[in-house]
């Protein structure tokens, strides 16, 4: 495939005293190495983590610059002379960490993931390992496919990998951004009993139409832990996306039904909180840090969207010289769904 250029235009993120200051930048495009290919990017989806590292409160080595956004779909136009996963013209995703296939995570995993310590998909074209990479789903656009590795991902193996999800499970999930809405959207797929936590009465009616059986407004039910708890019968909930952290964990633990298990993933009213250990033990529960996870995740999840037919609910598509407004609107933390860029 002749490819046009020798260049492309990327969004770079340049250190200036401690956070990083967004530019868009031309560098040399990259060329596949033996086991590589190169990604011509078309749609990028952004997570409240590209907003943390652009403010510096993510915790990863300094970096003097880098490609943000860990997630991106697009097409196969290079292979390097041994790579034999893909055929050109592919429709493709790249995995969050690159170096996490299946199992459990090794000691190289942490230092593979994209938009961070290494250079990630908001460029034109990206230079990926070929075992970084998964088929997107069918009938798949590259801006849904693009909302899938960090989000999509991290809910799956939250409740699915690590929760072991079953038919009739009542599932607590925190919030509406991308995580929520993906978790919202599995647990209804897979027979559970979805009940969605938000401020706003207008973001969990739309809750309520893609499969929430119930929902709390966590202004109006500060305790909603009770409310949680009334909801389900006193039983509580047996799977809990807790994508809040400091603010929301004791409240989540509160509300865990016996043998239940709560997926620790985030940091929204601040990272950390104390693990009350009795409460544990005396339910039985089971509480897993949940960091994305492996491409055979990915590929679980994909085979599971496609069976069910599921799309991603997308917030807002931003075109690619938009980029810093897409950034602001997750800030803001207004996002129903995913932000998503989509490249020229």
């Amino acid at each position: 495939m002749n490819l046009p250029t020798e260049h492309r235009r990327c969004v770079l993120l340049r250190q200036d005293n401690g956070t990083y200051r967004l530019t868009f930048e031309q560098t040399k495009r990259p060329e596949p190495g033996p086991h590589e290919v190169l990604v011509r990017v078309r749609a990028v989806s952004l997570n409240r983590r590209d907003v943390y590292i652009m403010h510096g409160q993510y915790p990863m080595p300094p970096r003097p610059q880098l490609v943000p956004a860990s997630d991106g779909a697009g097409e196969v136009v290079a292979l390097g002379p041994q790579a034999k996963r893909f055929r050109l013209g592919e429709r493709v995703a790249g995995t969050f960490f690159q170096r996490w296939i299946d199992g459990r995570p090794s000691a190289q995993t942490l230092g593979s993931a994209l938009g961070g310590q290494l250079d990630g998909m908001l460029c034109e074209y990206a230079c990926l390992g070929e075992e970084g990479l998964v088929r997107m789903p069918q009938g798949y656009s590259y801006e849904q496919a693009a909302t899938l590795p960090c989000a999509g991902v991290t809910a799956w193996n939250g409740l699915m990998t690590r929760g072991r999800m079953q038919p009739g499970d009542n599932v607590l999930i925190l919030g509406t951004g991308g995580v929520a809405i993906f978790g919202l959207q599995f647990a209804a797929a897979a027979g559970g009993r979805p009940i969605v936590t938000s401020s706003s009465d207008a973001k969990l009616e739309r809750a309520r139409e893609l499969g929430a059986a119930a929902t709390i407004n966590y202004l109006k039910v500060p305790q909603w832990a009770a409310a949680v708890r009334a909801a389900t019968d006193d039983v509580g909930a047996h799977q809990i996306l807790e994508v809040g952290g400091l603010g929301t964990l004791q409240q989540s633990i509160a509300s865990l039904a016996g043998g239940g298990h709560v997926a620790l993933i985030g940091g929204l009213a601040g990272f950390g909180g104390d693990i009350p250990a009795m409460a544990l033990l005396h339910n039985n529960a089971t509480a897993s840090g949940i960091y994305v996870g492996s491409r055979a995740d990915f590929e679980a999840m994909n085979a599971f969207i496609e069976q069910h037919s599921i799309r991603p609910v997308i917030d807002r598509v931003y075109e690619f010289d938009a980029a810093a407004d897409a950034y602001e609107r997750i800030a803001a933390g207004e996002h129903f769904g995913k932000v998503v860029i989509r490249l020229p």
